[in-house]
Parts: structure tokens; C-alpha cells; sequence
């Protein structure tokens, strides 16, 4: 499986806003969002495109779009903030929704809405989660992804753990990861460390 770590001193300055404990949610949705275009961009660099002419105000020339729509599909409720870059820089995307909750004593995900197209088969498929930590609740959704014919997913995430990433590698799932930075470790309660704390309650509040 294939992991990006995008390297660039934005992405670094930005990840360093989400981190400090200190940054209030509407700084930290300004940085996510900031943070996530930049993301989305390498994510986005391999979708297929096509070639065709164009009319300049001089002469034709040959110009490009995406040969397909692609779906963009954030996790609630965290990857709603990364939703807005995606749009931005992909207008023409679908969108989908998966909400799951974590059970806070298996630490597995329980899933309260899929809104997803039937058939996935011919569409890009952009995964967007904040965090990838003990990787359960994104497998769930690239399972889901999958079970409409996903093939070639890419999954989208601020930070990522090593036990995450291990867990989907074995889960063999046909997805690239594009990501800020692999951290050091899941904690006992299995928050990424040293992460950034809860990517939703630092948005929105604590529920």
C-alpha cells in the first residue's frame, strides 16, 4: 500500500496551527481547510484525465480535463472540514457521506449514516477523514467503498497513525493514502500521539 507524506513548509506550518492546543475552532477550521486543499491537490494529481482543444484568443491548443467525475466522500463529522477544499479545487465532484461514531470502549466505529451512490465502479473515489488512527473506521468505509465497485481509493487524512496505516496495509484494500505526517503512536485510548486531540470537538465543540 502506498502512503504520501506531502513535505512542503505549508502543510508544516498549518499542521503546527491544528496542534497547538491552544488554537480556537474557527482558526482550527481556517487551518484544516487551508491544510486540506493542499492535500487534496497531491491527492488529486493522478486522477485520469483527457485531452481537447481549445479556442485561445490567438490560436487553438490542446488543454485538459478530468475524464471523470470523482466522489468525494468525508467521514462525519470531522471530515466535514476538509469538504469546502475538495469542492474548491474539484467543483464538478459528487458528493458522498458516511457517519460513523467510535465506541469509546472498543474503540470500534458504529456506523450511523451511509449516503453513498449505488454503483462506484467508474468514479474516482476521494476518502476524507482527519485522522487515521487504530484505521477501523476507515476500513469500514473503504469496505463500503468497495462493495459498490471502488477500485483505486484515495484516502485523505491530516495525521496518521503507524497502527492505522498497518491495519489497512493487511487489510489489502486498493487505496493510496495522502497524509501530513505519520505520527509516533496510538495512546491507550487510542488517540494519535502527538496528534492533535479530537479533529471534530476541536471544529465544532465537544458533544
Amino acid at each position: 500500500m502506498r502512503v504520501d507524506v506531502v513535505e512542503h513548509p505549508l502543510v508544516a506550518a498549518r499542521l503546527t496551527v491544528l496542534r497547538d492546543r491552544g488554537t480556537q475552532p474557527p482558526v482550527f477550521r481556517a487551518a484544516l481547510r487551508e491544510l486540506s486543499t493542499m492535500l487534496i491537490y497531491e491527492a488529486a494529481r493522478e486522477l485520469p484525465a483527457v485531452q481537447h482543444t481549445v479556442a485561445t484568443p490567438l490560436t487553438p491548443a490542446v488543454g485538459s480535463r478530468l475524464a471523470t467525475v470523482p466522489i468525494v466522500v468525508p467521514v462525519l463529522r470531522a471530515g466535514l472540514g476538509m469538504l469546502e477544499a475538495a469542492l474548491g479545487l474539484l467543483p464538478e465532484a459528487r458528493t458522498g457521506f458516511v457517519g460513523l461514531a467510535r465506541d469509546e470502549r472498543t474503540f470500534q466505529p458504529h456506523a450511523y449514516l451511509e449516503s453513498l451512490p449505488a454503483n462506484l465502479a467508474d468514479y474516482p473515489v476521494l476518502l476524507l477523514d482527519p485522522m487515521l488512527a487504530t484505521g477501523g473506521s476507515a476500513a469500514h468505509c473503504l469496505n463500503l467503498l468497495a462493495e459498490r465497485g471502488a477500485k483505486g481509493m484515495v484516502l485523505v487524512c491530516v495525521l496518521a497513525a503507524p497502527e492505522g496505516v498497518a491495519a489497512l496495509d493487511a487489510g489489502d484494500f486498493d487505496v493510496r493514502i495522502v497524509t501530513a505526517c505519520v505520527d509516533e503512536r496510538l495512546d491507550d485510548d487510542a488517540f494519535i500521539v502527538p496528534g492533535l486531540g479530537d479533529a471534530g470537538d476541536r471544529q465544532f465543540g465537544a458533544v
